[in-house]
């Protein structure tokens, strides 16, 4: 069966992590992605380590499941070969600086004039207008100016970057439920459109709570450790062997004297400076000291048993060795494999994707560059091998 995005083609036009994570989820999702490159170099990233086997796994983290081809667009031959391409498309994604699709002569108008239903997605760091549009950017720059930066982090502390690329993947999560959108939108307008999608938008957008906080109170959101900034006791403490998270429910079924009775600290389930969430987060100084050491009592796995039996979220910090080993994780198949035509077998991490009726899932590892250059052209465009051959001469594909 084929997935819920078969019969969607999409020209990628996206490098490094931002765009070409967007593609792959929609390549995860059924939809037939084609990754342009240029000859003999390709996205930057396929020289990222560390490479196994000859195979940048930096690349196959983000490109499985795509297929490329080699197209010259500085060349006029390049160019025309690549709007013949846009003719059979549905979706353009690409994430160069503001203005470079411009110079290549493949801009929104340009590309719209030959496919008027083109669902043309520009993902930047800034977005197509604005006093930084044509600024380049790269994940950690976005961290630091879209202020997440400044709430993570210990308290007191130096600003820290998530250990993971949270501008880029943010952005690319947004860019995947955009062109969803506008391809839902063309079904009943049955017109294409442009979509622009600012990297710094959308660090904006994920720290709602943050901004709105501050809008409306004035104070300046800071970095807390793994602390939640109204609910209290929601976050880490160390452990005999390790740290485990917890979040208690608050409201009307405040789970505060059932934490109390699990610590063995009765005597401040009725303190008045504890008595609901807020409260304890604006007494954290004098409660601090007393749940550390409380939780210090006993060992990770000892704490997340006796929380659980009580109905009380929890549970282990781990590394990510220990993740891919969970058995939730293991049930839900988000360690997948792969087979490179070369290279052999890889693990990389499934889709999160999961339909009743229709499949989704990685089947291939990444293309090699140029791999299905021929296959495209002769498939969508119907072109020979004589033509192919000359176009390879001259340095086209």
């Amino acid at each position: 069966m084929a997935g819920p995005l078969a019969g969607i083609r999409v020209l990628d036009m996206t490098q490094v992590l931002f765009g070409p994570f967007a593609t792959m989820l929609l390549s995860d999702m059924g939809a037939d992605v084609i990754k342009i490159e240029q000859p003999e170099v390709g996205d930057i990233a396929r020289g990222n380590g560390p490479v196994v086997r000859g195979l940048s796994t930096y690349f196959l983290s983000l490109n499985r499941g795509k297929k490329s081809v080699t197209l010259n667009l500085a060349t006029d031959k390049g160019r025309a070969l690549f709007l013949e391409l846009v003719k059979n498309a549905d979706v353009l994604v690409e994430n160069y600086t503001p203005g470079t699709m411009e110079k290549l002569g493949l801009s929104y108008d340009e590309v719209k004039a030959c496919n008027p239903g083109i669902i043309y997605v520009a993902g930047s760091g800034f977005g197509q207008y604005g006093p930084y549009a044509h600024k380049p950017a790269f994940d950690v720059v976005i961290q630091a100016m879209g202020g997440i930066m400044s709430i993570t982090g210990e308290e007191g502390g130096p600003p820290v970057r998530p250990g993971a690329s949270y501008g880029d993947i943010a952005a690319g999560l947004f860019l995947c439920v955009a062109t969803l959108a506008a391809l839902q939108e063309r079904n009943v307008s049955g017109k294409g459109q442009l979509v622009d999608v600012s990297m710094l938008d959308c660090q904006v957008t994920v720290q709602e709570n943050a901004f709105v906080r501050y809008l409306n109170t004035g104070e300046i959101p800071h970095a807390l450790g793994t602390r939640h900034p109204v609910i209290t006791p929601f976050q880490t403490f160390p452990t005999k062997d390790g740290h485990v998270a917890v979040a208690l429910r608050g409201g009307i079924k405040d789970q505060w004297p059932l934490f109390c009775a699990a610590i063995e600290r009765l005597d401040i389930m009725d303190d008045e400076r504890f008595r609901n969430g807020w409260l304890r987060t604006q007494n954290y100084e004098a409660l601090e000291p007393v749940l550390n050491e409380a939780m210090k009592a006993r060992t990770t796995r000892e704490w997340v048993e006796e929380l659980e039996k009580m109905g009380i979220p929890c549970g282990p910090v781990n590394n990510i060795a220990q993740v891919a080993e969970d058995p939730q994780i293991q049930s839900r198949n988000m360690i997948a494999e792969v087979r490179h035509h070369e290279a052999g077998a890889f693990k990389v991490v499934n889709t999160p994707f999961r339909f009743s009726r229709t499949p989704s899932g990685v089947e291939r590892a990444s293309p090699d560059l140029g791999e299905h250059t021929r296959d495209v052209l002769s498939n969508v465009l119907g072109m020979t091998e004589a033509e192919l051959g000359e176009l390879e001469s001259e340095g086209i594909i």
